[in-house]
């Protein structure tokens, strides 16, 4: 029985698994990724966008599969896994690179004197107990004073002297002056900083008010290469689209105002009806003529009235 047209229609159904193309795939097993760079088919992809969408797809998968069952693998409890290797694609920072940290006090001393930074190391050599020892921290070095069964006590010290103390005292105190030194550089570094910050706010400030002081507000001015765009103030606009309840407590907002409005010219107007307007009321009195006028007509009057007496 001759069944190679079966095996042959059977096998027509699968693809292959090797992926062959123009441009190879490039395929990255460190993201899991595959990168096409392929001309896109414009029949196929006009003719039949689904089904062109599904075999670049496939392409592409197998191809990361292929690439997988390559990695050496390792088995466990759960099955065997592989590690996959480091990236190769190389992705842009999230975040801008860090600003250096200004200089210590003493690295910069350093710098002027040319000493060269020798890192010590955390253990080193006791001959007492003749192994490495930590230089710092539990069981250090630093604390030989301290621990020494026999100390030596100079003869004019205090009868309550106690050299245990005083060596933990001494270690201590050089742990807090280390400390001071730390947040002593910490401030001087954070002064530097917004001094510089300052600055540079200061002279954006004078530059963008020298730009905008010509008649045309500098538009027409020439503008050199680098010259960043002055940024004006923007108007913000409500939305078109707003709910019901938004809608509501923006009305009653403009209405509480106007309300507001409305009492307070309700209120100056009832205190300036108290109010007498003094040149108008003089005006009046006088007949127009004044206030001397006003002022020196009951010195006339007086006098007339001393000559009826005399009379």
């Amino acid at each position: 029985m001759d069944v190679s047209n079966l095996l042959a229609a059977q096998a027509s159904k699968f693809q292959s698994v090797t992926v062959e193309k123009d441009t190879p795939l490039d395929v990255d097993a460190g993201f899991l990724t595959v990168t096409d760079l392929n001309p896109i088919d414009e029949d196929s992809y006009r003719s039949n966008l689904e089904e062109y969408l599904k075999s670049t797809a496939r392409d592409g998968i197998q191809a990361l599969v292929a690439a997988l069952y390559e990695l050496p693998t390792e088995s466990s409890v759960d099955g065997p896994f592989t590690k996959l290797p480091p990236p190769t694609t190389q992705l842009p920072r999230a975040k801008p690179l860090p600003k250096p940290k200004p200089p210590t006090k003493w690295e910069r001393f350093a710098a002027a004197k040319g000493i060269q930074k020798k890192r010590r190391d955390r253990k080193v050599w006791d001959e007492e107990k003749q192994d490495w020892v930590n230089r710092w921290g539990r069981d250090g070095k630093n604390k030989d004073t301290e621990d020494q069964w026999i100390h030596e006590v100079k003869a004019n010290a205090d009868v309550d002297f106690d050299p245990v103390q005083a060596a933990r005292d001494e270690r201590k105190s050089r742990v807090a002056k280390n400390e001071r030194q730390r947040l002593q550089n910490l401030g001087r570094a954070q002064t530097a900083q917004s001094e510089r910050e300052q600055r540079k706010t200061e002279l954006d400030k004078t530059l963008a008010a020298t730009r905008t002081s010509t008649a045309s507000m500098g538009k027409f001015d020439k503008k050199l290469e680098g010259d960043k765009k002055i940024r004006g103030v923007k108007r913000k606009f409500d939305p078109t689209e707003m709910s019901a309840e938004k809608e509501k407590q923006a009305s009653l907002a403009v209405l509480s105002q106007l309300d507001g409005d409305a009492k307070r010219a309700k209120i100056d107007k009832g205190a300036g009806d108290d109010v007498v307007n003094v040149r108008k009321a003089i005006r009046a009195v006088s007949k127009g003529k004044g206030g001397v006028v006003l002022g020196r007509e009951p010195r006339k009057n007086s006098k007339d009235s001393g000559k009826s007496k005399r009379g």
